[in-house]
């Protein structure tokens, strides 16, 4: 299990776990709760492809932004029905040519880190082109840089944990609905349990 490590931001304590679940050459559905913009560069540290799907609004970041359209990365307009069709089709496109899809399927973030309910977009494409789901889990990342600040002080503890995938096959005979409220579970225990060691 790795150590917490220094990264960023003196006194920010970054802590990944379970990165060898990550199987070299194969296509991913992932999903991660979502607390902070810095989740995007944290995530990067898992060290595997993907692609994004970001709100539209990520894109006009200064550097963030840039780097998301000169990657390719997905755009989505929220509360747009015709920018969700193009961003499945778009998620489609990518996941046949093999490149993972990475996906907040909460589609924004709260104030206290707890975890909305999912949209169903992540868990179509699953079902659709018979591929494996990863959870990724993202605790402290709220409070190193909470939503509407770019306030970066104080010692901050940030975990990342990597879940057992979860197989095509555990899930072809589900609903989009009881895979959505199956993950958000898993998603949900993963987060207590890390709270409460981080709180220790």
């Amino acid at each position: 299990m790795a150590s917490f490590q220094s990264i960023l931001v003196p006194f920010w304590f970054v802590r990944i776990e379970g990165r060898k679940k990550i199987r070299k050459n194969v296509i991913y559905v992932v999903v991660s709760n979502h607390q902070s913009l810095l989740d995007i560069p944290i995530a990067y540290r898992l060290f595997f492809h993907f692609k994004w799907v970001s709100k539209a609004e990520m894109f006009k970041i200064p550097f963030i932004g840039w780097s998301l359209s000169m990657q390719k990365h997905i755009k989505l307009k929220r509360g747009d029905k015709e920018s969700v069709r193009t961003m499945l089709e778009d998620c489609r496109k990518n996941l046949a040519i093999k490149n993972s899809v990475f996906i907040f399927p909460e589609g924004t973030r709260l104030f206290d880190g707890s975890i909305k309910n999912f949209k169903d977009g992540a868990f179509i494409l699953a079902k659709e082109m018979k591929l494996p789901i990863l959870v990724i889990i993202i605790s402290g990342t709220r409070n190193a840089l909470p939503k509407y600040s770019f306030d970066f002080h104080g010692i901050h503890r940030i975990w990342v944990r990597v879940a057992e995938e979860i197989p095509y096959g555990a899930i072809a005979g589900m609903t989009v609905e009881e895979i959505s409220s199956m993950v958000r579970e898993k998603m949900i225990g993963n987060l207590k349990e890390i709270e409460l060691y981080t709180n220790e």
